[in-house]
């Protein structure tokens, strides 16, 4: 097969001794959207540190446009043009929206996302623009968060639990934006518990059980008996 955006080819990935993932491997083509579903402590958030180069891992076990990043460092991950958007958003509660953006914009990668486009695609926030972020809702706060991801002008936007702790209008509103971030040449990869809407919004699924890959393929092809097999393991 022909190299894909991202390929990971059996991580692994242990907090001290112990082990969180095993042997996982997962594909994201160029402009897909990819879930990654599971149960708390399944590994999801694991799996996007380790893309992301938060945790320690082969080179060759994560390439990303045909190179061996596998281990970091972060910073140069983000350089190569991937971006992930945390697990709570992880905001500046000392600066505004604005500088909380402008930060995702420091290493000046060329491409479409600028300060304009994103209040273009998250027009709430340009009215409040000037506030501290912690003055903003929870939803405002994930859009904050996506935002800053895209002002880096990544190739591949890594969202783990962007539905978490919101009400699911402001999911779905969230989830509507995904085509716009695919139709500026992103791929994005969303970690989510949520799994009716990850199948809703993505073309391939990856669901993970405890450190493993249980269950993948094309999300319109997968039955609800066999999720939740792999899900919850039975």
């Amino acid at each position: 097969m022909p190299d894909a955006l991202l390929e990971v080819d059996g991580l692994d990935a242990f907090y001290g001794d112990f082990q969180a993932l095993f042997g996982v491997s997962l594909r994201v083509e160029a402009g897909a959207i990819v879930a990654v579903i599971g149960a708390n402590g399944a590994g999801k958030s694991t799996l996007l540190k380790g893309i992301a180069g938060l945790m320690g891992a082969r080179p060759e076990a994560i390439r990303f446009a045909g190179v061996a990043i596998g281990g970091g460092p972060a910073y140069r991950t983000v350089a190569r043009g991937i971006a992930l958007v945390p697990e709570g958003r992880r905001l500046f509660p000392s600066l505004s929206v604005e500088e909380n953006l402008l930060i995702g914009g420091q290493l000046g990668r060329p491409g479409p996302w600028t300060l304009s486009r994103i209040y273009e695609l998250f027009p709430v926030l340009a009215e409040r623009r000037a506030l501290p972020a912690p003055a903003l809702s929870g939803g405002q706060q994930q859009m904050v968060a996506i935002g800053r991801a895209l002002m880096s002008n990544p190739k591949l936007v890594l969202c783990d639990e962007i539905s978490l702790g919101l009400a699911p209008i402001v999911v779905r509103d969230l989830y509507a934006r995904l085509p716009s971030i695919v139709n500026e040449g992103a791929a994005v990869v969303i970690v989510e518990q949520d799994i009716m809407q990850a199948l809703a919004a993505s073309d391939h699924v990856y669901c993970l059980q405890e450190g493993r890959v249980a269950l993948s393929g094309a999300a319109g092809t997968l039955s609800r008996e066999a999720i939740a097999a792999a899900y919850f393991g039975v």
